[in-house]
C-alpha cells in the first residue's frame, strides 16, 4: 500500500503544499466574498519563518511561490484568480496584478 493508497483509504487527501494551505487558510479566515492579495500571503508566510537575521524584504522571495500555487488551485477549480476584477483564465499566461478568491 502506498502513500497514496492511504490517503485515499483515510479520506485525508494528499498533503497540500505548505504555500498552497497558506492561500487557502488566508481565505477561510477572510469575510465571505472578500479578495486577497498575494502579497499579504507571502508577507505571513515570510513572518511566519522568518528569522532574525533576515532582511525586512523577505516577503518578495515567496511571491512568485504563491501565484505559482494560487494558479494551481485555480486550475482544480479550489480558487478564482481574479485578474483587472474579473475571474482569469488560470490555463493562459496570467500577467500583473492579481487578486485571490474562493471559488464559489
Amino acid at each position: 500500500m502506498t502513500a497514496d493508497d492511504r490517503d485515499e483509504a483515510t479520506g485525508s487527501g494528499p498533503k497540500l503544499d505548505p504555500v498552497a494551505q497558506a492561500i487557502l487558510d488566508a481565505l477561510a479566515a477572510a469575510p465571505a466574498g472578500t479578495k486577497i492579495d498575494p502579497q499579504q500571503v507571502a508577507r505571513d508566510l515570510a513572518a511566519a519563518r522568518a528569522r532574525p537575521s533576515d532582511p525586512p524584504e523577505l516577503w518578495r522571495r515567496y511571491l512568485l511561490a504563491v501565484r505559482q500555487q494560487a494558479i494551481s488551485l485555480a486550475r482544480q477549480g479550489r480558487i478564482v484568480v481574479l485578474r483587472k476584477g474579473k475571474p482569469a483564465d488560470p490555463h493562459a499566461p496570467i500577467k500583473g496584478l492579481i487578486k485571490l478568491t474562493a471559488a464559489s
